[in-house]
């Protein structure tokens, strides 16, 4: 694997700096598992994707950055043929499940904000179980294609990837002449999959946009926007960053950009996304006081019980 730096000091400022983030996307999507759990008025279809999306987070971040950490901490470049597999099929699958779980969420907002009389109806629990099932089931079936079809191909350019995790591009790069044109192929048969999930989030959001307009008071506008800036900010974030990754072109290529950018889009949306969700959302900040407050009390009611038995 391609690591950050030779510099023993900065390998260090790396695994610091990962340690970091990562305890900080635990900490953020724990959080926000646990309250969704916990709170019996969360318990709708929105809050219910936002539940999936969390351990998507939690998988993704959790499948790149204790390797890398590890990596860095024990000045160790080495990823055995099995784990790079079982790292590429992880990554893809929960990065795959999660767009297409963000395209299902664009629809839940679509119809609590353009049919919400019809809400209960379309987006019932049942609805909300198939839909989320579908998008975790797409994800794996992708990445169990990409996996199976990339490791399938002969490598011999060598062993070292030009990258900080196993990702299919870099391990391209190794094959041999033009055996990966069925790589190719699988990539254009997906980059259409992700252009329809693609349009159909701008669709609903224009329509969305168009019956917020509509609404009369300001307070009902500023509502609205409330539900759903936090998933465009998401969405935004996580197409934006992966974009860029795969569809610069390669003049303004470079192993220090690479690395760069592979960061914004693996290991910084997981981090930031429970914080995007807490800002704007105030029913999951008090459901989350509510919780904190509850959880001192019975940390307190223990340690009386405790005092009181010595």
């Amino acid at each position: 694997l391609l690591p950050f730096t030779d510099t023993r000091e900065l390998q260090l400022l790396h695994f610091w700096l990962f340690l970091g983030i990562y305890l900080a996307a635990l900490l953020g999507n724990g959080l926000i598992i646990t309250t969704i759990a916990w709170d019996q008025h969360l318990h709708t279809p929105m809050y219910f994707f936002l539940l999936n999306l969390a351990f998507l987070d939690l998988g993704s971040i959790s499948t790149i950055v204790p390797k890398t950490m590890a990596n860095s901490l024990w000045d160790n470049r080495v990823i055995f043929y099995a784990g790079c597999a079982t790292q590429l099929f992880l990554f893809v699958f929960l990065a795959s499940a999660e767009f297409y779980l963000l395209t299902v969420m664009s629809y839940d907002r679509y119809v609590a904000i353009c049919k919400p009389l019809h809400y209960g109806t379309l987006l019932g629990s049942r609805a909300c179980v198939h839909m989320a099932a579908a998008a975790w089931a797409t994800g794996f079936l992708y990445s169990l294609l990409h996996t199976a079809n990339t490791f399938s191909l002969p490598l011999c350019k060598g062993n070292a990837l030009g990258q900080f995790f196993c990702e299919i591009p870099q391990i391209l790069k190794l094959s041999c002449s033009f055996s990966y044109l069925r790589e190719l192929g699988l990539i254009v048969v997906s980059a259409c999959l992700g252009c329809t999930c693609f349009v159909f989030i701008v669709v609903s959001y224009v329509q969305i946009l168009r019956a917020v307009l509509r609404i009369p008071s300001e307070q009902g506008r500023h509502k609205a926007f409330s539900t759903c800036l936090p998933h465009l900010a998401v969405v935004s974030l996580f197409l934006s960053t992966a974009m860029f990754a795969y569809l610069k072109p390669p003049s303004i290529s470079s192993p220090s950009l690479d690395l760069v950018v592979s960061v914004l889009y693996s290991v910084v949306p997981p981090a930031v996304n429970p914080l995007i969700y807490s800002m704007r959302n105030q029913e999951l900040k008090d459901a989350l006081r509510k919780l904190l407050r509850y959880s001192l009390l019975r940390v307190y009611k223990v340690c009386v019980m405790s005092l009181r038995l010595l």
